[in-house]
């Protein structure tokens, strides 16, 4: 009798116990199922935020409307505007002159190859026209003043056999004559010395300016580009490497001044640069490769770029 009680009260306790685990279990798979269908509703909002990033894109902050751009093909090539404002899709700039549009960039990519007058390296390389309807006639001079800005940064860059990196300039002022003083010097185009290269050598930015050899020489002979030697040059102390920099080069005043980075500060205001003010000028920007070396190479971005006059 005793027996048959103990059996039926474990039944009892075993059955209560059983339906216990049931119900929660039961519990626990429902709290599951709304876990999973959370994840699930998370899963598809990233798909959709990735889906979305994707399809954003950034384009350079630089108005190409008043540039136009030497290429390292050709005689070498050029691309003025029009033509110039439709180079996402122009085939011939297309692999020297494009977007990188995940960073908002105008890419400037150039290797030895065909070269203008007067030198023997090859670039991919903006230049000013302030009028573009007519051409390079229209520049500007050091008393009349101008202004250039732009961030940019080295992407890509080859190294020498010595294992240093090559160098490239990133920005200039470039002289002219105009025709008059072309045909007084009796000199077969317009060129004139670049008065400011601003290069980028091993992560840093180097000015480099042009003295005239003679102080004394007359208003004739200071027309003429050996007249005209190189400074010793001037680096900025701060390293920029392969991140973004900004360049601001200011002409006004009688004098010329390099910014870095809105902090570092190169002026030039001397006998020199007065005596510059006889020649016209344009602004230029870009990557222009400073070397012959079999598989040299240089990729310079630019996001902004402006000139003010």
């Amino acid at each position: 009798m005793v027996k048959r009680i103990l059996h039926s009260t474990y039944f009892k306790v075993s059955l209560f116990v059983i339906s216990f685990a049931m119900v929660f279990i039961s519990c626990d798979n429902k709290n599951d199922d709304v876990g999973d269908e959370e994840l699930v509703e998370e899963f598809e909002d990233v798909e959709e935020s990735e889906e979305a990033e994707d399809k954003t894109y950034k384009l350079p902050q630089i108005d190409l409307s008043h540039w136009k751009v030497t290429l390292p093909i050709g005689n070498p090539t050029e691309v003025k505007p029009p033509e110039i404002l439709s180079y996402a899709t122009n085939e011939t700039l297309k692999p020297f002159f494009y977007n990188d549009s995940i960073n908002g960039a105008l890419v400037f990519y150039a290797y030895p190859h065909s070269t203008t007058a007067n030198t023997s390296y090859s670039r991919t390389e903006l230049r000013e026209l302030m009028k573009p309807d007519e051409g390079e006639n229209a520049n500007w001079t050091f008393g009349e003043g101008g202004y250039m800005k732009g961030t940019l940064a080295m992407d890509e860059i080859s190294k020498d056999s010595k294992g240093k990196y090559h160098r490239s300039i990133i920005m200039q002022i470039h002289g002219r004559l105009t025709n008059a003083q072309r045909d007084l010097i009796g000199q077969k185009d317009n060129n004139a010395p670049p008065m400011l290269k601003i290069y980028w050598v091993d992560g840093k930015v180097r000015v480099k300016t042009k003295i005239l050899k003679d102080l004394n020489a007359s208003d004739v002979d200071v027309l003429k580009t050996d007249s005209w030697g190189d400074d010793v040059g001037y680096t900025f102390s701060e390293y920029v490497g392969f991140e973004k920099f900004t360049l601001e080069v200011k002409v006004a005043n009688g004098k010329m001044e390099v910014i870095l980075n809105g902090k570092h500060s190169r002026v030039y205001d001397d006998i020199h640069i007065q005596k510059w003010h006889v020649f016209e000028n344009y602004f230029k920007a870009g990557n222009y490769l400073s070397s012959i070396d079999s598989g040299a190479f240089a990729k310079v971005k630019y996001y902004d770029l402006v000139v003010k006059h």
